[in-house]
Parts: structure tokens; sequence; C-alpha cells
């Protein structure tokens, strides 16, 4: 069988969706480091993303890029169905999905996470006025995925699915910052899921140092901002 290749970025949240559906599809894939803000990206990486993002999925002549797309392709590989038989939870995953990639990913990581734990890495100043606004705007986004997981069609925890691996990303980087912890103890639900999916092997084995963040450590991670890739 034809490896598939992983073309994405190590702090990127969105290369880390695809790597989460590969380890817990157990896929076995090769990965080719591609920095997006890099001034001398090769030009040829436009063939493979026209919008020189990552992630792109390779498989054999097949050129895959858009991340919801890629973990879709990628889920009907041999492994564990990470899409819910169920009409109605599949419903519920594609709308988490919409949720994470149009509501979400801004406030949570582009201005919460990237001033408060990424610009400092960089010797930058945090835009308090970012984080503050990124904060107001991650009320609703929380309150709406609170009321998925609690009604445990998805986002349980324990039935994994694309749902979990598209927010999980998102989340880590968002309660690297006190205030995005605080924010999202606030909402139960939530809560006991981002618990049990920081547990699960696929988080560990793709944790960009975050999990340092969580502990209160140094963030080692290189010196660029994650870089959308929806």
């Amino acid at each position: 069988m034809i490896r598939p290749v992983l073309h994405g970025f190590a702090p990127s949240v969105y290369t880390r969706v695809a790597r989460l559906v590969l380890h817990e599809k157990g896929i076995a894939h090769d990965h080719t480091e591609v920095n997006p803000f890099d001034p001398g990206l090769d030009p040829a990486y436009r063939v493979l993303h026209p919008f020189a993002r990552v992630p792109v999925l390779v498989h054999g002549d097949f050129i895959l890029h858009e991340t919801a797309a890629i973990a879709r392709y990628l889920d009907t590989f041999p492994g564990p169905a990470l899409t819910p038989q169920d009409p109605r939870a599949a419903a519920r995953m594609a709308q988490v999905t919409g949720i994470v990639d149009a509501y979400g990913y801004w406030p949570l990581v582009r201005q919460v996470f990237a001033h408060r734990v990424f610009r400092p890495l960089e010797g930058l100043a945090p835009d308090e006025d970012e984080i503050a606004q990124g904060l107001s705007v991650s009320v609703p986004v929380l309150a709406a995925l609170d009321r998925i997981a609690g009604e445990g069609l998805v986002l349980t925890g324990a039935d994994i699915t694309l749902a979990d691996c598209h927010l999980a990303p998102m989340i880590d980087a968002f309660a690297c910052a006190p205030e995005g912890a605080a924010l999202l103890a606030q909402h139960g639900a939530l809560s006991r899921w981002w618990a049990r999916m920081a547990r699960r092997p696929s988080i560990t084995a793709t944790d960009p140092g975050y999990g340092a963040a969580r502990a209160g450590q140094d963030l080692t991670v290189p010196p660029a901002m994650p870089e959308r890739g929806a």
C-alpha cells in the first residue's frame, strides 16, 4: 500500500488535526516539514497548495489540501471509524468542525494563544486588546461547544470522532493561556471532554510543546505562529 505523505508545520494547529487523525487511525505515513512563513519557501509547494498553507496530504498521485477534507479522506482508511454512523451524531461532528473553523480558530488561537503565549516566546509584547477581544469572542464559541459536549452525541472524550480531532488542538492552545484555561473551566461539559482528551496517547504523540506549557514550564516550539490551513 502506498504510504500517504503529510506536508505540514509542527506548530500549526491544523497540521496537528491531520496528525491526530493519522494517529487515531493507526495509519503509517511519512511527514515532510514545511514552514509556510519561510520567505524562501519553494515555489513548487504551490503545486501542492495554491495558497501556500498547511497541511497537504499526498497519497500517490492524489493531492489534497483543506484540513477537514484531509480528515474525511483519512477516515476511509482501515482503522477505527471516526465518523459516527448515527446521522445526528454525524451532523454534530460536521457542526463542530464548522464552528471551529468559522468562529473558534481566530479568537482561541490567533488572538488569545498567539498574544499571551506565542508572542512572548519571540520576544514580542502581547497585545492586551487582542487578548481581551479574543476572550470576549470565545465566550459564545465555548458555550456552543459546551452544549454539544453536554448533549453526548459527540465530544464525549470516549468515542473519538473527527470532531474531537478538529477541536482538540485549538483547545490545547487556548488553555495554555491562563485566561483561556480559566474561561474553559467555566464550561463543565467541555472541560470534562478536554480532561479526557488530554490523556489520550494521540494528544501526547502530537504535542508540539503545549504539554510543557500546561505544566507551567517553558513552551518550546519553532518561532512562528500556527498557520491556518482549514
